[in-house]
């Protein structure tokens, strides 16, 4: 679980950061826009995938497949056995391998993946164009020279339906993460988009009476 969590969200989330940031409102990016409105819109971004990781150091890849929900400020990944899910209130991470769920209270200032966290070091540095080919797929690229930033280069891919098929990002250290979604759509939130009902007999291990 933790390499899903260190790296599957953190390419996946790089959809949502740089979708609801306005450090890049401004500029003329009409497709980026759109993807920015349906989260705005509390829509969430419903896909199966496949994620690549490349650590240009070591010359390691790992492959991750899995189905991911992820809004605005909620998100849920399943993958192979695991199963993790943030509502905004409370952290639930699933291990099917040892039967057991550990719940915690979801602090944003203590989850290094939080959208709001990831936010930090977005700004007004990067710059932001739209490359549209001739089979409707519109490319949008992400681009900043500072080198606090999480990531130095983001390239999205959209469909004509405004359906994000791809993502690649490089980050600080130049690993690329590569992401491809299958059956992407947008689905209107309900309350039960990020509930987790775990399988009978699992075992709950409550870390929230422990905070008190």
């Amino acid at each position: 679980m933790k390499f899903l969590k260190n790296w599957v969200f953190k390419a996946l989330i790089t959809l949502v950061i740089f979708s609801t940031t306005g450090a890049v409102q401004e500029q003329n990016s009409p497709k980026f826009d759109d993807l920015k409105d349906r989260f705005e819109q509390n829509q969430v971004f419903s896909a199966t995938f496949i994620h690549e990781f490349n650590d240009t150091f070591t010359g390691e890849q790992q492959l991750t497949e899995g189905t991911i929900w992820v809004g605005k400020d909620r998100y849920k990944i399943e993958s192979g056995n695991s199963i993790m899910v943030v509502d905004g209130e409370v952290s639930r991470v699933y291990d099917g391998t040892k039967g057991r769920v550990i719940i915690s209270e979801y602090e944003e200032e203590e989850d290094d993946f939080a959208p709001s966290r990831m936010l930090q070091g977005v700004d007004d540095s990067y710059t932001i164009r739209e490359e549209a080919a001739a089979d409707g797929i519109t490319r949008v690229y992400l681009e900043t020279e500072d080198l606090f930033a999480m990531f130095m280069q983001v390239t999205i891919w959209i469909n004509p339906a405004g359906t994000p098929l791809r993502i690649e990002a490089t980050d600080q250290v130049e690993n690329e993460l590569i992401t491809y979604f299958r059956d992407g759509r947008f689905i209107t939130e309900t309350e039960d988009t990020f509930r987790f009902q775990p399988p009978e007999g699992t075992e709950l291990i409550d870390l929230r009476h422990e905070s008190r």
